[in-house]
């Protein structure tokens, strides 16, 4: 028989990908990102025993992931950091396509932190009603954004 302790173990070592994808687009900093994922797995595990498996565990994790990030930028805006230089940048790569993909990233990440979360998970390849599930809108309304955001990210590249 599984202990709670033993499936809340599991099912993070199972999504742990999930939880660092969306921490990574809340923040690129590494330390920062760690962060972000200690913090959702404490929200996960205090919302573990009373989870009732209505919707699937991903779109738990999704949804938890989100608004702990979320949260987490909030507070951060009121408070300042200084941040530390080491002189080396060991995040980015210097092909073409890594460049792309970064420049689409910087981009996203000028996005208010609920449309970020939105564009993040369509580029995960989410139907519409998880996303919908996730964030806690209608489907319709995740189209309507997502068109909105598409938008905005093509003025962006005209800049």
């Amino acid at each position: 028989m599984k202990t709670l302790k033993t499936e809340f173990e599991q099912m993070v070592r199972v999504h742990k990908g999930t939880i660092y994808t969306v921490c990574f687009m809340f923040s690129k900093d590494a330390d920062e990102v760690n962060d972000l994922f200690q913090e959702v797995l404490i929200n996960l595990w205090r919302g573990f025993a009373s989870f009732k498996r209505e919707s699937k565990v991903e779109t738990w994790i999704w949804r938890i992931s989100f608004n702990t990030c979320i949260s987490q930028e909030r507070k951060k805006k009121h408070t300042s950091r200084i941040p530390l230089e080491m002189g080396i940048d060991l995040f980015h790569d210097r092909d073409e396509d890594s460049k792309q993909i970064q420049m689409l990233y910087q981009r996203i990440h000028q996005l208010k932190p609920f449309d970020r979360a939105i564009v993040l998970l369509w580029l995960e390849g989410i139907p519409y009603d998880e996303i919908a599930a996730i964030v806690g809108i209608t489907v319709k309304n995740v189209s309507v954004r997502l068109y909105r955001i598409k938008e905005e990210l093509k003025k962006m590249s005209n800049q």
